[in-house]
């Protein structure tokens, strides 16, 4: 039989929660992406790295937290431990895969086509994985055309952030574009979620392994959450990323650095040499008018 599925059992709760996370851990993520293209190399990694885990870490709490209010009113459902962290595993790596490409080769081109379609899919993995993570007693059919709109939803989302971190160098800008890219993330969610139908095999059939939402789903949620609030201490703590400025030039091109004061020098030398022949020529006779 065909179970009832409810995707919102706590109201406008849990897409409202959901959507603060996805802003929050995409704002502080842009914010470190944008943040990498304004220091030195050795920097950049770390940067990148922590933006990648906010990013990662925001979605994945997003899916979570929105999940707490998927139900199937007809059987309990349960989650499997392994596959719900590797879902989170899987966001953090591929998500910082995108960021390193375009951290290192631009927001340009083939870089952020690359870096967008990676995190994409990335993102749309998360979701899938953290689905199949579910036991009840039934299972699951997704319809094809609808999964691939949520698919196509999250690269263009993902290619949008990207670019933004970028290109976006002012803090209002970027809050702009943690709110557009949270709007696009959980649209996903939910548009994925749309595809789904249960089937049940027996009604009110416990599942056969995994733990509750309860159990599995509130205490796991405090790891990433704590993680956010430790890189929101991070960003309020490094002025350069709460007063950001359009003017931010990356760090191989500000002025002032010495390869730029030596080509000055060497420019001003031969206005120096060519002087040098007038003074020691005696002045000039006064010519007859």
């Amino acid at each position: 039989m065909q179970g009832t599925v409810d995707g919102f059992s706590y109201g406008l709760v849990t897409p409202l929660v959901a959507y603060l996370m996805a802003c929050l851990g995409g704002a502080l993520g842009l914010r470190c992406t944008t943040r990498a293209l304004l220091v030195a190399h050795s920097w950049r990694p770390g940067w990148l790295a922590l933006g990648a885990a906010a990013i990662g870490s925001g979605i994945w709490t997003m899916h979570f937290v929105a999940m707490m209010g998927f139900t199937v009113k007809e059987a309990p459902i349960h989650y499997d431990r392994p596959t719900t962290y590797a879902s989170l595993a899987v966001a953090v790596v591929m998500v910082g895969v995108g960021i390193f490409i375009v951290g290192y080769k631009g927001a340009t081109g083939s870089a952020l086509f690359t870096g967008g379609t990676i995190t994409g899919l990335g993102v749309a993995s998360m979701h899938y994985l953290g689905m199949a993570g579910m036991r009840l007693d039934g299972r699951f059919e997704y319809n094809t055309l609808t999964v691939a709109a949520s698919v196509v939803i999250a690269v263009v989302a993902a290619t949008a952030a990207l670019w933004a971190a970028g290109r976006v160098r002012g803090f209002l800008w970027s809050v702009g574009a943690s709110l557009v890219m949270g709007l696009a993330v959980s649209g996903m969610h939910y548009v994925g979620m749309a595809a789904l139908t249960v089937h049940l095999h027996r009604t009110g059939a416990t599942p056969t392994g995994g733990d509750s939402p309860a159990a599995l789903l509130a205490p796991t949620l405090v790891g990433p959450l704590a993680f956010l609030l430790l890189a929101g201490v991070v960003v309020m703590f490094d002025p350069l990323m709460v007063m950001g400025k359009p003017d931010w030039t990356p760090v191989e091109h500000k002025p002032g650095v010495p390869a730029r004061e030596l080509v000055a020098h060497s420019a001003r030398r031969p206005a120096v040499r060519s002087r040098r022949p007038e003074g020691r020529q005696g002045p000039r006779a006064p010519q007859n008018r």
